[in-house]
């Protein structure tokens, strides 16, 4: 090899070397996280919203979890959003990088619903390790009907990195009301941070965790091709919905402006909300005894 073409190496090798710590250069996207490291640390806090009614809307829901896999597929309408469900960290546990950067993506707008009946006996089990290092004891419960739709946003046009996009736009949870077997769970202190980057500033909540309020799991609404590796976490997002008490608050609401991901929805137009303080917080469950896949 001549010398010329000997330098000609190097500079191209130096360039890339270059490239590669400049800053904002490209970087490899995080591979979709497996099932139990991302469920196990998704934890959404859930405010009330005014009552916004979306153009008339049917859907039809197929569940995908294993355990309710045999239930048969529902049509329903879209009624008034009821809730607005935002991603945040518990006690100052913050999830690890690959998990932190799908769960602060993951916002969630609840819809009113109607459906049958299921009366499904379930067990509940806690995933988080917050939540377990408390001690709170399985919960036998009973699945009755369907309450809400929650479907995957951005909030104020702020959209997920596209490999993100293609995992959070497939979320969609079916949130039915559970009757709680036996004696209530005693009321727990959790202090609440955000994690999505529109509400990073909003400062810390106290909160105490009541009942268990609701169970959302995971379903495909038709028309929705779920890639096969996203299916593979998403069919495993179960949380359940507590009550939650906080103090009185020093901070004002904060307006927002909501735009659809699913596929699905994508032609419903924008949607305004403001948000006040949390009236619930879903917490990452298993149904059953059957935990999410480690990988």
């Amino acid at each position: 090899m001549s010398r010329r073409s000997t330098l000609r190496g190097f500079a191209a090798s130096a360039s890339l070397m270059l490239v590669a710590v400049l800053p904002g250069a490209a970087t490899a996207a995080p591979a979709v996280p497996p099932p139990l490291p991302f469920v196990s640390q998704l934890d959404l806090s859930c405010y009330r919203t005014e009552g916004y009614k979306p153009p008339p809307t049917a859907v039809t829901l197929q569940h995908l979890n294993p355990v309710l896999a045999e239930l048969p597929p529902e049509t329903v309408e879209l009624g008034a959003r009821e809730q607005l469900c935002v991603p945040v960290a518990k006690n100052g546990a913050i999830p690890p990088p690959g998990i932190l950067d799908y769960a602060r993506w993951v916002d969630l707008a609840c819809y009113r619903i109607e459906g049958g009946a299921r009366n499904f006996p379930l067990t509940l089990s806690q995933l988080n390790p917050v939540v377990q290092r408390l001690g709170i004891q399985d919960a036998p419960v009973t699945m009755l009907s369907p309450e809400q739709l929650c479907v995957p946003v951005a909030k104020n046009g702020e959209l997920p990195p596209p490999e993100i996009l293609s995992f959070v736009r497939h979320i969609d949870l079916e949130c039915y009301a559970l009757r709680v077997l036996g004696i209530p769970g005693r009321p727990f202190p959790l202090t609440l941070g955000h994690l999505n980057p529109v509400l990073a500033d909003r400062p810390k909540t106290e909160v105490r965790v009541g009942d268990a309020r609701q169970l959302c799991v995971p379903v495909a609404k038709r028309g929705d091709e779920i890639p096969r590796e996203v299916l593979g976490t998403v069919r495993w997002l179960d949380l359940a919905k507590y009550d939650v008490a906080t103090g009185p608050s020093v901070i004002g609401p904060v307006a927002l402006k909501l735009t659809h991901l699913d596929p699905v929805l994508a032609h419903l137009p924008g949607e305004e909300v403001i948000l006040t303080e949390p009236a619930q917080l879903g917490l990452p469950v298993a149904k059953n005894g059957r935990i999410p896949p480690r990988d």
